[in-house]
């Protein structure tokens, strides 16, 4: 069994060495904890186990009763191979088993989208006779309008609003840092929010939060995620609150905005990541094509041999 203080000090490397965001470090623990009893159960030392060990493990978990995606094996390897290269450098082991190993491949999965309609219509459902509908309003319109993740609009400091300038501070992932334009809407919500809700919602002038729960304190991801799935019930669209992270991507791009200024909108490190809202159906090119080509096509849609 890996004692306490070797996970104790494997935290500190991922926060401190790998200055990974605490949600990563959460889940990275929590699948080494999930390795130490598989091996446990077949006699093992999760610190030794060999490449074969792994995969084995890997299958398990893949293939289980309750079986888990490609993204969530790959998420478990890539856990397993910070730890084992912890492991060498605390002189534990002498190689890493889990680096010759090729993260799963699944299906590949563009992400959900709503259309500009459906966002009107989902934050127009939001009833804003309370000061937890106003709260709603303004932090569902900061997420579409800003492309924030989860995790970042809930941990939005009073001091990241820059109002009069229409900008938002916002630390993303390996607590990287940056500005992101409010837009009128948000901008607009957000302070009616501050001097009409928040007041009411807050009970010690201390809390710093933006966006508080009804007993005063921040907001929860757990909070957030049972009012967005209350309205798209009531509204009937199949949507994550990460869709509209998705959807501020998307309409961007159809709306002629260049690649690399929604990678720095949604604070990607790799553009490779932002690539995938690029997607254009197949038959919407061909479309194009015979429109504005001059060997596209005829007008009535017939091929033109060249």
């Amino acid at each position: 069994m890996v004692s306490t203080t070797v996970l104790d000090r494997f935290t500190d490397y991922l926060q401190v060495e790998l200055r990974l965001s605490q949600q990563t470090v959460e889940t990275y623990l929590r699948e080494c904890v999930a390795a130490q009893g598989y091996a446990a159960e077949r006699g093992l030392e999760v610190s030794l186990l060999t490449t074969a060990d792994v995969i084995d493990y890997l299958l398990h978990r893949q293939h289980a009763d309750a079986p888990l995606d490609h993204r969530t094996v790959a998420k478990g390897l890539s856990a397993l191979r910070s730890f084992f290269q912890f492991c060498v450098l605390e002189g534990l082991r002498p190689d890493n088993p889990a680096t010759t190993i090729s993260s799963p491949r699944g299906e590949h999965r563009l992400p959900g989208v709503l259309s500009v309609e459906e966002v009107d219509r989902l934050l127009e459902q939001i009833d804003l006779g309370s000061p937890g509908g106003v709260r709603d309003r303004a932090l569902f319109e900061l997420i579409y309008s800003c492309g924030l993740r989860i995790s970042e609009a809930v941990d939005l400091e009073l001091y990241n609003l820059y109002l009069d300038e229409g900008l938002v501070l916002v630390r993303g992932k390996g607590d990287r840092e940056r500005l992101v334009p409010l837009g009128e809407e948000a901008s607009r919500w957000v302070q009616r929010y501050l001097s009409e809700a928040r007041p009411r919602l807050v009970k010690v002038a201390s809390e710093r939060a933006v966006f508080v729960n009804r007993l005063g304190g921040r907001l929860s991801r757990k909070g957030m995620w049972k009012r967005f799935h209350e309205l798209t019930r009531a509204v009937g669209i199949d949507a994550k609150v990460h869709t509209l992270r998705h959807s501020f991507a998307t309409h961007l791009l159809e709306g002629g905005a260049d690649l690399r200024a929604v990678q720095e909108l949604l604070g990607h490190a790799d553009i490779g990541t932002t690539q995938i809202y690029t997607h254009i159906d197949t038959e919407d090119l061909r479309a194009y094509h015979r429109q504005y080509h001059p060997r596209g096509g005829t007008p009535d849609g017939e091929d033109t041999l060249a």
